[in-house]
């Protein structure tokens, strides 16, 4: 059995090929993700807006995080991973760069963001060292607790 920290690297390692594979062909990509379900099964994700062609990342996101909450409330998952194209400014540092973020979030009460700051060259994408912070833990809801009282 794995840990939560194992889930979500096994999903990371599964999605970070085409966020790779989308910046050589196209120097950038869409939001995409997926999850792992109960019984440990891989599902690709992606959204899209209706009526456009050209959907604001920020909507792709939260159409993504919407299926996640739900597919999360009805106990289907037990893991899900968020990818995004992002400008952000590496730790002691004030200067953005390009990254991936790959949001991950755990039923296991485990939720992290990690950051793969990259450079496009001659058709090439470089991730540099990747850096994590604490997730938002948007995905899995906590119950709350009862006073005992």
């Amino acid at each position: 059995m794995n840990t939560p920290k194992q889930d979500c690297e096994q999903l990371m390692r599964e999605f970070m090929p085409l966020a790779k594979q989308m910046l050589v062909a196209h120097g950038e990509f869409y939001p995409y993700g997926g999850v792992m379900r109960s019984d440990g099964s891989i599902v690709h994700l992606g959204a899209k807006e209706p009526g456009t062609d050209h959907p604001a990342s920020r909507t792709l996101i939260e159409i993504l995080q919407s299926h996640f909450r739900e597919r999360a409330a009805s106990n289907d998952i037990m893991a899900s991973c968020l990818i995004f194209d992002v400008r952000i400014a590496r730790p002691g540092s004030q200067d953005k760069t390009d990254a991936i973020q790959v949001n991950l979030d755990h039923q296991a009460d485990y939720s992290v963001e990690v950051i793969f700051p990259y450079h496009l060259e001659q058709g090439a994408v470089t991730l540099d060292a990747p850096f994590a912070q604490t997730g938002a833990a948007q995905v899995f809801s906590k119950s709350p607790v009862e006073d005992p009282e």
